[in-house]
């Protein structure tokens, strides 16, 4: 018997079903619709230039049996950044799956983040070149800090032309992630105006879930800081009293409880990320 022809190419709009299938295969706690969903925003937002909209599809014998998503971004002085998404290979072809992640990283000039490994994929991550960039994760209780006298918080929604205080690229940026169904929030306070993305989830807390917030976009974590007794307040009335921050350790003038043995990310490439940014990623676009 003859072995299968195998080849890796970028997905195409006409594979989109396909992929949706074989992420669904991979992925047990998810739903297709899931995929599908997280798949028409890829389809609708704007890429830097030249590089793929998807990602790259396994095929033997012209059949799709493996698929690497990918979510390119801009960062600041035409840098380029690339979240290296799910990834799953049919059982009998994953021998042929270091040609996905070859083609996937073949580019020096990008820098490849993972925000999502799983604790047994470590070590394999660090020898593909990876270095962690942060160690853990920050449960906080933003309400049980002092409120900055006269802080104000305002919302930020899809179509929200001006805030006052804020750049227009940041205004931009928490309206596209609004769009996608983030909490967009600013905390204003005399002059000054400090943006904030958090996105829903649930914690495990014992035998039930609790409702929370990850928080997806500061400036920097000294701002959440600052500003977490009137954004505690204010997420209190949305039902959400907690909030998970990336951290590399406790957080200081935060209350809550530090963990390393989940949120770890790494990155590969000539930029390192910062803690405190996970805009225009697999957290966003496909949700947690």
């Amino acid at each position: 018997m003859n072995a299968p022809q195998v080849r890796c190419r970028e997905i195409a709009e006409a594979d989109l079903e396909a992929v949706s299938e074989l992420l669904t295969r991979g992925f047990s706690g998810r739903t297709q619709d899931y995929w599908r969903s997280g798949l028409q925003r890829q389809r609708a937002r704007n890429i830097p230039e030249a590089c793929p909209r998807y990602g790259y599809l396994l095929e033997a014998d012209g059949r799709p049996v493996g698929v690497l998503l990918l979510i390119y971004a801009e960062r600041g002085s035409g840098a380029l950044r690339c979240n290296v998404s799910s990834w799953y290979v049919d059982p009998e072809f994953r021998n042929y799956a270091t040609m996905l992640t070859s083609m996937a990283q073949k580019n020096k000039a990008v820098t490849y983040v993972n925000i999502s490994p799983a604790a047994n994929t470590w070590p394999i991550i660090e020898a593909q070149g990876f270095r962690r960039y942060c160690a853990g994760m920050f449960v906080a209780v933003p309400r049980l800090s002092r409120a900055e006298p006269g802080m104000r918080i305002d919302r930020i929604n899809a179509d929200t032309r001006v805030m006052a205080g804020l750049p227009k690229a940041e205004l931009e940026l928490l309206r596209s992630h609004a769009a996608y169904g983030c909490l967009a929030l600013v905390a204003r306070v005399g002059a000054e105006a400090m943006p904030f993305i958090l996105l829903p989830k649930r914690m495990k807390h014992g035998r039930y879930p609790t409702p929370a917030m990850q928080l997806v976009y500061c400036r920097d974590v000294s701002e959440f800081v600052r500003c977490a007794g009137a954004l505690g307040r204010a997420l209190l009335w949305r039902g959400a009293p907690l909030v998970a921050l990336d951290a590399n350790g406790p957080i200081d003038g935060l209350r809550g409880l530090y963990s390393d043995s989940r949120g770890r990310k790494y990155f590969k490439g000539p930029n390192p990320p910062r803690v405190g940014d996970l805009t225009e990623t697999e957290l966003v676009l496909y949700g947690p």
